[in-house]
């Protein structure tokens, strides 16, 4: 049930990307609006996920667990019933808040249920995987839903799994609470309205410039309000975010090298979903199954790549992620407006797939490698919520970048499909760049650490 979950809280990062062209003829969604479909959802996500676990910790898990079921699928019921933009931008926002609440309090309760061992390397084993398996299902299921129902029923397929959850969980789920003592709202509040302010300002560029006004404005929001955030918590008795974590050099570039994971991912696969049905003329459901190659080249490398790290070390195993996934982007970026998917898509969808678990599960290990056991969760929750900003944000600089290429195209009278296929080239050009970040961050900083097979496993789950 717990893995089931998140299964759904994975899932619904992926399925809504292959009903974005359907949605934006629906809702009547701008270029540039429509990525807060995505956004809205990893934001708030990304930014309360600590204060999801912290509430659960001093609230009750399983309560959580319950609540924050509820508020997902009830968003999700909205969700399909939205009658205009803004209010699906609503409904994903609290989306992500619910997720924010059930994921930490879903995997702390199975920490609690299973005993250390075998049977609690079983259970993360399963999670990690249903998990993994989300984000594949999410794009066919997507594509299936889209073509035979409407867009609508991405969101009302929630509502049964969350409904059962909440009843099974007073059955076959015991109450357990952590050691916090305060919530920390104030630092809450800082991070999410300093991220938000960040990557609306990237999102205005392509309208107003980097120069202007407005852009270097919400800039100068973001920076002191995430000033403010460090601040409040290095003189908090219980931070939500502990900065002595981040002394710990395995997780200080974790935390950067998950960001930047995660922004060239979801800033892909954005892009990518538009491409194929705009450009490449694919139905939702051909869309979804173009992705499947990615995401069993994903699950394979994900399963190697734990059995790499113990052998070679985390080190290895994230620098040759990064550069397989940089080499990935640049082949994707090659497609034009008449790309044949088997010769000049997929080989890029796949080279891709097998780079990216390698840096996620390097950096998961080497963020909780080094750390006190006390403060695993605490890491983990960093981890997550890096990945998920990052994403955000790298959202956010590729579909401006793409955006903004494609009103240029336009402009000089070219065709609708050939400024749409630019305008895919310099987004995946951008995330490529991204990537070569991420591998020279790597090169530089990254630890090489050698774990047992037991944090190989807790890392991978959290």
């Amino acid at each position: 049930m717990l893995a089931v979950a998140q299964f759904m809280v994975v899932l619904d990062v992926t399925i809504v990307n292959v009903a974005l062209p359907a949605i934006q003829t629906d809702l009547g969604f701008s270029a540039d609006s429509l990525q807060w479909v995505v956004n809205a959802y990893t934001l708030a996500f990304g930014g309360l996920l600590l204060l999801g676990g912290r509430a659960g910790d001093l609230l009750g898990r399983r309560r959580l667990f319950v609540v924050g079921l509820g508020l997902f699928g009830a968003a999700s019921l909205a969700g399909g019933f939205a009658g205009s933009s803004e209010m699906l931008i609503a409904v994903r926002a609290i989306q992500g808040v619910g997720a924010a609440l059930l994921s930490p309090a879903a995997l702390a309760l199975l920490t609690v249920t299973f005993p250390a061992g075998r049977e609690r390397n079983i259970a993360l084993g399963v999670w990690g995987a249903l998990a993994g398996i989300g984000g594949t299902l999410g794009v066919v299921a997507g594509g299936v839903l889209v073509d035979s129902a409407g867009w609508e029923w991405i969101f009302f397929v929630n509502v049964p799994v969350a409904i059962g959850g909440i009843i099974a969980a007073p059955m076959f789920l015991s109450e357990s609470r952590g050691t916090a003592r305060s919530f920390d709202f104030t630092g809450a509040v800082l991070a999410t309205g300093g991220l938000l302010a960040l990557v609306y300002g990237v999102i205005r560029t392509d309208a107003v410039g980097w120069g202007s006004a407005e852009v270097l404005g919400l800039f100068g929001a973001a920076a002191i309000l995430l000033s403010a955030f460090v601040y409040v918590e290095s003189r908090a008795t219980d931070p939500l975010v502990p900065l002595k974590l981040f002394r710990v050099r395995g997780l200080s570039v974790s935390v950067v090298a998950l960001a930047l994971n995660g922004a060239s991912f979801l800033g892909m696969f954005f892009i990518s979903a538009l491409y194929l049905q705009q450009v490449h003329g694919d139905s939702a459901l051909e869309a979804g199954v173009h992705f499947v190659p990615m995401g069993i080249a994903a699950i394979a490398s994900a399963v190697v790549g734990a059995q790499l790290v113990t052998r070679l070390g985390t080190r290895v195993a994230y620098l040759g992620g990064s550069a397989v996934g940089v080499v990935g982007l640049l082949l994707l970026s090659r497609a034009g407006a008449h790309a044949g998917y088997a010769t000049d898509i997929l080989p890029g969808f796949v080279v891709f797939g097998l780079g990216l678990p390698l840096v996620g599960v390097a950096n998961q290990i080497a963020a909780i490698a080094e750390v006190p056991h006390e403060d695993a969760g605490a890491a983990s929750g960093v981890i997550t919520a890096a990945f998920q900003v990052g994403g955000a944000l790298g959202l956010a600089l590729v579909s401006t970048a793409s955006t903004s290429r494609v009103g240029d195209v336009l402009a000089t009278g070219a065709s609708q499909p050939e400024a749409l296929a630019s305008g895919f080239e310099r987004g995946m050009l951008v995330a490529a760049g991204i990537a070569v970040v991420n591998l020279l961050v790597g090169a530089i900083r990254a630890p090489h650490i050698k774990p047992d097979a037991a944090l190989v496993a807790e890392a991978v789950a959290g």
